[in-house]
């Protein structure tokens, strides 16, 4: 894993991003600051100094395997500062900033799908991969930091988004650290979420299933009210047929057993249904829609809905 700090410091040397209407600054790894990956932080140009601002953290999903750290540097900072991506169309609307975290997905390693938060990754220990929960958060801490000397006013709480497998992983992170999420918009979930229970029909749900080790795991208890009391929106295309369930860099034969008898093995209606109504019967606070005529994808009628979201949670 030390190659992927070396390749990213080389990087930050040929790294010198362009944005128009705002500002991109990359921050390198910062080990002494809790993270041990790199960071874009997007600032729109018209991002008011006297009303506090809610940043957006929306992690980098490449979608490739590779161990060049500069792969990933080179898209999560399309992520951060082009219109198509959600988490900047967002940031702009609603004149937010924007955070990207550069986490690699490494081709050696490849059952550890870092940017869906898998279980392999939830394993790591003692290298430059264990806890990125807590990296993300110090990550988040060194941009409120640098907003603040700007003069930018930020709310305690942010803003998530993700497509896909970074939309699984904004779903898992805000179980794992509900009381930090504002509000979360997440979508091309394969018809799964986190399951906030640590058994179903008697089975056992060890995460990222469920939370029956979650303490092993975190070193906290889950915190089962403020999961259900944190504002997500969860979404799918109807004509979406991306199903990462039967692949083992997202999830091991066990993991794929229970889904596929507990949830459904046909990922919609079934499973996306089945999620559904635990998630109602449990009390979360979750909007779950299916978008119909849409694949997997995020067209702007989409991304306006998340925007509309986030405003009615942000006061």
């Amino acid at each position: 894993m030390k190659k992927f700090v070396i390749i990213g410091m080389i990087a930050l040397l040929a790294c010198s991003p362009e944005v128009k209407n705002g500002e991109l600054i990359f921050t390198e790894v910062r080990p002494e600051s809790g993270f041990n990956f790199p960071y874009f932080l997007f600032i729109p140009d018209k991002m008011s100094v006297q009303n506090e601002q809610v940043l957006i953290v929306e992690p980098n999903n490449s979608g490739f395997v590779d161990d060049d750290l500069q792969k990933h540097i080179e898209k999560a900072q399309r992520t951060a500062s082009r219109e198509f991506y959600t988490g900047n169309y967002v940031a702009r609307k609603l004149q937010y900033p924007l955070l990207v975290p550069v986490f690699p997905r490494a081709r050696t390693n490849w059952k550890i799908y870092t940017h869906a938060f898998d279980r392999d990754l939830a394993h790591q220990k003692n290298n430059e991969l264990e806890r990125i929960d807590l990296q993300l958060l110090a990550m988040v801490e060194d941009a409120k930091k640098k907003l603040s000397e700007k003069g930018f006013l930020l709310n305690e709480k942010f803003l998530m988004t993700g497509f896909s497998a970074s939309g699984t992983f904004v779903n898992r992170f805000t179980a794992i650290h509900p009381e930090k999420v504002l509000a979360a918009a997440a979508g091309g979930l394969n018809g799964l979420v986190m399951i906030p229970l640590s058994e179903l029909e008697n089975e056992s749900l060890n995460f990222p299933l469920g939370v029956n080790d979650f303490q092993n795991l975190f070193g906290k208890p889950f915190n089962t009210d403020a999961f259900k009391n944190t504002p997500q929106f969860l979404f799918m295309g109807e004509l979406d047929d991306n199903d990462a369930i039967p692949y083992e860099d997202g999830y091991d034969l066990d993991e794929r057993e229970l889904v596929f008898n507990l949830l459904g093995e046909e990922m919609q209606p079934a499973r996306w249904q089945k999620c559904r109504e635990i998630y109602e019967k449990e009390n979360v606070n979750a909007t779950i829609k299916t978008f119909p005529g849409i694949d997997h994808e995020q067209p702007e009628s989409v991304k306006n809905e998340i925007v509309e979201f986030f405003k009615n949670h942000i006061n």
